[in-house]
């Protein structure tokens, strides 16, 4: 999460007059001047508010083209795990050692002489309050993050189980539940995702499956799986693509699915209309701990919200959905019923799609 802290460096507020619904030459404009063949060398965004929807594109993607979306796979996790809860399979209240064997939970929250293993529940996994350490973006005992290895061109794939030993090997940074503390970290959806795969007793590739993509009549969404596959866009690392698909095969669940911007957007509208599990269930996800200012997380869910001294006195209104590395998005604005998915594919800046998000929004009346 620390690329976000490049959002600081990009509090722009959009000098686009408001405009009535969608005005697709304004979103055009916009999507072009992203690129600048520095570092934003392809976009692609879908708006969808009422029943107007426009797709666009700018740079080296088009409109078909399927991306990484990093990150934004966490929004579909969250999706499976409340569907579970509202077919009465699971509660975010469950200890996660109901779920793991005796060598998984061993010390897997050990923190200052105390074992909080037993502790963590599921709700604490979704929201990030488990005080469980990133094993991808944390430094491991060698004093390199995996990110960092990764982004220096060092292609490699890992299994769950290595998962949590490079989790465990880390410290965890607080105790679960303590009071307005969450540390993002892609080891708890690491852990989501291997509970969903014991209860459907499935690899997650085919629950996404068989619970989202076909249901949802996604054509060029999967969970990717095979380093040979070269369908989707390379994602670049400042000027240059960054061949990682060893790394992308391991992600899963935390961050391994490829998705078009308007296949992303059909699940988006799935996920707040009620498609997965009741719309009732919403109001509980809206829990929001600070991760990495100005982005906060709730239960499984990211809100981005610049505050007024940012916006020129401005309220801008909250983007609520999730984002990813990649500089992929995928975000519902309540307040305009606006729906955003999309990506700039860039993983040294993603913060560029929040400038980018920014004049969207300012620019939809």
């Amino acid at each position: 999460m620390k690329q976000y802290l490049f959002i600081i460096a990009l509090f722009i507020v959009a000098t686009t007059k408001s405009q009535t619904n969608l005005d697709t030459a304004m979103l055009q404009t916009i999507i072009n001047k992203t690129i600048d063949n520095t570092s934003i060398f392809g976009t692609v965004l879908t708006v969808e508010k009422g029943n107007e929807s426009w797709t666009g594109s700018a740079g080296n993607l088009t409109k078909e083209q399927p991306f990484f979306i990093a990150s934004t796979t966490k929004l579909y996790v969250t999706a499976l795990i409340l569907k579970l809860k509202a077919d009465g399979k699971i509660s975010l209240e469950d200890k996660i050692y109901k779920y793991f064997s005796l060598e998984i939970m061993h010390k897997l929250h050990f923190y200052k002489n105390v074992d909080y293993s037993d502790n963590i529940t599921v709700r604490n996994l979704l929201a990030h309050t488990g005080g469980l350490p990133d094993y991808f973006e944390d430094k491991g005992v060698d004093g390199k993050s995996l990110y960092q290895k990764l982004s220096e061109g060092k292609d490699q794939s890992w299994t769950f189980e290595q998962t949590v030993e490079m989790s465990k090997k880390m410290t965890p940074k607080f105790a679960p539940n303590t009071k307005g503390k969450a540390h993002y970290s892609d080891t708890n959806f690491q852990l989501l995702g291997k509970i969903i795969e014991n209860i459907y007793c499935k690899n997650i590739a085919e629950v996404m499956n068989d619970v989202i993509f076909q249901p949802l009549g996604l054509k060029q969404t999967y969970m990717y799986a095979d380093a040979a596959d070269k369908t989707a866009a390379m994602m670049y690392f400042k000027n240059k693509p960054l061949d990682i698909c060893k790394a992308m095969t391991s992600f899963g669940a935390d961050g391994g699915i490829v998705s078009t911007s308007a296949e992303t957007m059909v699940f988006l509208k799935a996920f707040f209309n009620g498609y997965f599990f009741p719309k009732s269930y919403l109001p509980e996800l809206y829990t929001w701990n600070s991760i990495m200012f100005p982005l906060e997380y709730g239960v499984g869910i990211m809100k981005f919200q610049l505050p007024a001294i940012f916006t020129m006195f401005r309220k801008m209104p909250a983007l609520i959905g999730h984002s990813g590395l990649s500089g992929a998005f995928a975000y519902y604005i309540p307040e305009k019923d606006v729906f955003l998915s999309g990506t700039v594919n860039q993983i040294n800046n993603p913060g560029t799609s929040y400038k980018m998000l920014i004049q969207i929004v300012s620019g939809i009346k």
